[in-house]
Protein backbone atom coordinates (compact mmCIF):
# COMPACT_ATOMS: atom_id res chain seq x y z
CA UNK A 1 0.00 0.00 0.00
CA UNK A 2 1.45 4.00 -1.16
CA UNK A 3 1.24 6.79 0.85
CA UNK A 4 -1.58 7.65 -2.32
CA UNK A 5 -3.50 4.37 -1.29
CA UNK A 6 -3.94 5.31 2.47
CA UNK A 7 -7.20 7.31 2.91
CA UNK A 8 -6.12 10.55 4.21
CA UNK A 9 -8.16 11.54 7.70
CA UNK A 10 -10.51 14.78 6.75
CA UNK A 11 -11.77 16.01 10.33
CA UNK A 12 -14.67 18.19 8.59
CA UNK A 13 -15.79 14.86 6.85
CA UNK A 14 -15.01 12.88 9.63
CA UNK A 15 -17.37 14.85 12.17
CA UNK A 16 -20.18 13.90 10.42
CA UNK A 17 -19.39 10.04 9.98
CA UNK A 18 -18.66 9.93 13.53
CA UNK A 19 -20.75 7.18 15.00
CA UNK A 20 -19.64 7.32 18.69
CA UNK A 21 -17.31 8.79 21.42
CA UNK A 22 -15.33 6.88 23.81
CA UNK A 23 -13.76 8.04 26.95
CA UNK A 24 -10.81 5.40 26.63
CA UNK A 25 -9.62 3.63 23.75
CA UNK A 26 -10.71 0.06 25.23
CA UNK A 27 -14.21 0.92 24.86
CA UNK A 28 -13.75 2.23 21.41
CA UNK A 29 -11.79 -1.26 20.59
CA UNK A 30 -14.65 -3.11 22.24
CA UNK A 31 -17.31 -1.29 19.87
CA UNK A 32 -15.20 -2.41 16.76
CA UNK A 33 -15.12 -5.92 18.12
CA UNK A 34 -19.20 -5.96 18.47
CA UNK A 35 -19.78 -4.58 15.00
CA UNK A 36 -17.02 -7.33 13.36
CA UNK A 37 -19.20 -10.01 15.28
CA UNK A 38 -22.24 -8.42 13.76
CA UNK A 39 -20.38 -9.05 10.07
CA UNK A 40 -20.49 -5.31 9.68
CA UNK A 41 -17.15 -4.14 7.42
CA UNK A 42 -14.71 -3.11 10.29
CA UNK A 43 -12.38 -2.02 7.37
CA UNK A 44 -14.72 1.07 6.51
CA UNK A 45 -13.81 2.50 10.48
CA UNK A 46 -11.21 4.59 12.06
CA UNK A 47 -10.32 5.41 15.87
CA UNK A 48 -9.42 8.82 16.00
CA UNK A 49 -7.73 10.08 19.32
CA UNK A 50 -8.64 14.01 20.14
CA UNK A 51 -7.11 16.09 21.89
CA UNK A 52 -3.51 14.16 22.76
CA UNK A 53 -1.33 14.80 25.49
CA UNK A 54 2.10 13.84 26.46
CA UNK A 55 2.24 11.99 29.82
CA UNK A 56 5.59 11.84 31.43
CA UNK A 57 6.10 8.81 34.12
CA UNK A 58 8.77 9.55 36.35
CA UNK A 59 10.51 6.02 37.22
CA UNK A 60 13.24 7.25 39.57
CA UNK A 61 16.08 9.15 39.67
CA UNK A 62 18.61 8.76 37.16
CA UNK A 63 22.55 7.95 38.29
CA UNK A 64 25.72 6.80 37.03
CA UNK A 65 24.87 3.27 38.45
CA UNK A 66 21.62 2.58 36.88
CA UNK A 67 22.54 3.84 33.87
CA UNK A 68 25.77 1.12 33.77
CA UNK A 69 23.08 -1.37 34.88
CA UNK A 70 20.69 -0.40 31.99
CA UNK A 71 23.37 -0.23 29.44
CA UNK A 72 25.30 -4.05 30.72
CA UNK A 73 21.56 -5.52 30.87
CA UNK A 74 20.42 -3.90 27.25
CA UNK A 75 24.09 -4.63 25.70
CA UNK A 76 24.09 -8.40 27.24
CA UNK A 77 20.60 -9.21 25.87
CA UNK A 78 21.73 -8.10 22.24
CA UNK A 79 25.05 -9.93 22.43
CA UNK A 80 23.42 -13.09 24.02
CA UNK A 81 21.13 -12.84 21.04
CA UNK A 82 23.89 -12.07 18.49
CA UNK A 83 26.10 -14.48 19.56
CA UNK A 84 22.94 -17.72 19.91
CA UNK A 85 22.04 -16.48 15.94
CA UNK A 86 26.16 -17.18 14.68
CA UNK A 87 26.42 -20.41 16.93
CA UNK A 88 23.46 -22.03 14.99
CA UNK A 89 25.82 -22.15 11.93
CA UNK A 90 28.42 -24.11 14.12
CA UNK A 91 28.74 -27.57 15.10
CA UNK A 92 27.85 -29.19 18.31
CA UNK A 93 26.92 -27.15 21.46
CA UNK A 94 29.85 -24.19 19.94
CA UNK A 95 26.39 -21.95 20.04
CA UNK A 96 26.50 -22.25 24.41
CA UNK A 97 29.98 -20.38 24.22
CA UNK A 98 29.26 -17.98 21.69
CA UNK A 99 26.06 -16.76 23.31
CA UNK A 100 27.74 -16.28 26.51
CA UNK A 101 30.49 -14.87 25.13
CA UNK A 102 28.40 -12.70 23.06
CA UNK A 103 26.42 -11.76 26.28
CA UNK A 104 29.80 -11.11 28.01
CA UNK A 105 30.86 -8.70 25.68
CA UNK A 106 27.92 -6.98 25.08
CA UNK A 107 27.12 -6.32 28.70
CA UNK A 108 30.91 -4.82 28.91
CA UNK A 109 30.30 -2.58 25.95
CA UNK A 110 26.97 -1.87 27.03
CA UNK A 111 27.93 -0.59 30.28
CA UNK A 112 30.30 1.62 28.82
CA UNK A 113 28.05 3.29 26.90
CA UNK A 114 25.63 3.72 29.49
CA UNK A 115 28.51 5.60 31.46
CA UNK A 116 29.36 7.68 28.65
CA UNK A 117 25.77 8.54 28.06
CA UNK A 118 24.76 9.44 31.57
CA UNK A 119 28.24 11.34 31.59
CA UNK A 120 27.31 13.21 29.04
CA UNK A 121 24.11 14.37 29.81
CA UNK A 122 25.45 16.09 32.97
CA UNK A 123 22.52 17.47 35.28
CA UNK A 124 19.97 18.30 32.26
CA UNK A 125 17.67 15.48 33.53
CA UNK A 126 18.20 13.88 36.98
CA UNK A 127 15.58 11.48 36.61
CA UNK A 128 14.75 8.33 34.44
CA UNK A 129 11.27 8.40 32.42
CA UNK A 130 8.63 6.97 29.85
CA UNK A 131 6.76 8.92 27.79
CA UNK A 132 3.62 8.22 26.19
CA UNK A 133 0.59 9.86 23.94
CA UNK A 134 -2.89 9.77 25.33
CA UNK A 135 -5.88 10.80 23.72
CA UNK A 136 -8.85 12.21 25.99
CA UNK A 137 -11.56 11.05 24.22
CA UNK A 138 -11.76 8.34 21.24
CA UNK A 139 -14.15 8.67 18.24
CA UNK A 140 -15.28 5.96 16.18
CA UNK A 141 -16.13 6.97 12.48
CA UNK A 142 -17.10 5.05 9.65
CA UNK A 143 -15.80 5.81 6.01
CA UNK A 144 -17.82 5.19 2.75
CA UNK A 145 -21.67 5.89 3.74
CA UNK A 146 -22.03 3.04 6.64
CA UNK A 147 -22.40 5.52 8.89
CA UNK A 148 -26.09 4.76 9.74
CA UNK A 149 -25.54 1.08 9.54
CA UNK A 150 -23.06 1.09 12.46
CA UNK A 151 -24.65 3.24 14.25
CA UNK A 152 -27.91 1.11 14.22
CA UNK A 153 -25.69 -2.10 15.24
CA UNK A 154 -24.24 -0.70 18.02
CA UNK A 155 -27.26 0.42 19.15
CA UNK A 156 -29.11 -2.62 19.17
CA UNK A 157 -26.33 -4.42 20.60
CA UNK A 158 -26.64 -2.06 23.42
CA UNK A 159 -23.04 -0.53 23.17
Amino acid sequence: MTHADVPQYDPIKAAWNTVATYSTYDEAQDAVNRLNAEGFPIENLDIVGSDLRLVERVTGPANKLRAVGNGALNGGALGGFLGLVMGLFSAGFTWLGMMVMGAVIGATWGAGFGFASHAFAGSRKTFASTRGLVATHYDLVARGGHTEQARLLLASTNL
